[in-house]
């Protein structure tokens, strides 16, 4: 009866509905919207602050978003943990330094890969930051609101990888 709880993939409406009562429950006990980009925002600002707590403590964003581990921080580690116990369970475990979709488009080239990866999750963060909130952030708990800003914000995330996807990898239908 709980064969699809070890699924490789999920029902898009199973998962959704799950989202949805997440997103409310996380609203009904915190009265907080759900996200998760502000978690490496205090991470690097944690590490900063051991590193060099004077500089830390004279900037204005940390002054604002105290850098310590919160629930916020806490649904970052649970869901890289959950992705692990996800795949495991579904038997799709792998350590892939290069997909083959990558592999395919780009060569099989281990540094450049791992170039491409840490390029675009700084721009990733950068934008998040940018835009007030991570795709999870606007795109789950903003448009649950009804925020122009996050519908707009949505529209540019599904937009900007539409456009990404088609001019790495071309306009195919599978």
């Amino acid at each position: 009866m709980l064969d699809w709880l070890f699924a490789a993939t999920w029902s898009p409406y199973i998962a959704g509905a799950g989202i949805g009562v997440l997103v409310w429950m996380t609203f009904l006990l915190s009265d907080r919207p759900l996200g998760v980009s502000t978690a490496y925002a205090k991470t690097a600002g944690m590490i900063e602050k051991a590193v060099s707590p004077k500089s830390a403590g004279s900037m204005p964003y940390y002054r604002q978003v105290t850098p310590v581990v919160d629930w916020q921080w806490t649904i970052l580690v649970g869901v890289v943990i959950g992705g692990f116990v996800s795949s495991f369970a579904a038997g799709t475990l792998a350590l892939l330094v290069v997909p083959p979709e990558f592999s395919a488009a780009f060569g099989p080239g281990t540094l450049f890969r791992l170039a491409v990866a840490l390029a675009g999750g700084m721009i990733m963060g950068l934008g998040a930051r940018w835009a007030g909130g991570c795709t999870s952030g606007h795109g789950i708990s903003g448009t649950l609101q009804l925020s122009v800003a996050s519908w707009v914000a949505v529209i540019c995330f599904f937009a900007g990888g539409i456009v990404t996807a088609w001019l790495l990898f071309g306009f195919r239908f599978p």
